[in-house]
């Protein structure tokens, strides 16, 4: 619309995937991916989800929704959308590769708003244009800013600038996080959210 590129409207333009009734699978269930799982409701979404603990549930998922735990390969064949939310550490990057995107459905999207390096940007790309999957939604990048070459170019990729952040009151409580932190560092305090507790024995 910006660009006045757009002639008007015909009945297979921007085509996408019904999310009611489908399947979301959630990699990585932890306060955010649990969030985004209870979101699925309105669309009476079936939720599948996995974890990296192998004996971990999610009873909110499971009573809420009738979620399932499920093995990952599971998750990748049963999902028609995968919404990434793990941290990245030296057994997630990469953890989405060419072989796992053989396993998804051919109708299947994936979304990642957690790190880009969760996902081998290449081989995205190549999986992207040989359709093995339907599309992807990107707000995180392997070498952010920059794209892997021919991500742009590609019509069933959504990218946005690292924006899953982006509302006044998410940045805003985000500086006061960072501030209350830091007081109570300055005042001898232990810090509310404190990353590495076990320093504190």
């Amino acid at each position: 619309m910006r660009s006045g590129a757009w002639n008007g409207w015909g009945p297979l333009q921007f085509i996408g995937g019904d999310v009611t009734g489908k399947t979301l699978g959630i990699l990585g269930p932890g306060r955010i991916g649990t969030a985004m799982a209870l979101m699925s409701k309105g669309f009476r979404m079936k939720v599948v989800y996995t974890d990296s603990s192998p004996e971990k549930t999610n009873p909110v998922l499971e009573k809420e929704l009738g979620a399932r735990r499920v093995e990952f390969d599971q998750l990748l064949e049963e999902s028609d959308f995968i919404s990434i939310h793990v941290p990245l550490l030296p057994q997630t990057r990469h953890l989405f590769n060419a072989a796992e995107f053989k396993k998804m459905r051919k109708t299947a999207y994936l979304i990642n708003t957690a790190r880009g390096p969760v996902i081998n940007e290449a081989d995205l790309v190549e999986a992207l244009k040989k359709r093995e999957i339907a599309g992807a939604a990107l707000d995180v990048y392997e070498s952010e800013p920059k794209m892997a070459e021919g991500l742009a170019s590609l019509d069933n990729v959504v990218t946005t600038a690292h924006t899953a952040s982006a509302t006044v009151s998410a940045r805003t409580n985000m500086a006061l996080l960072a501030a209350r932190n830091l007081l109570a560092m300055l005042n001898g305090e232990r810090p509310p959210t404190c990353l590495n507790p076990e320093i504190y024995g």
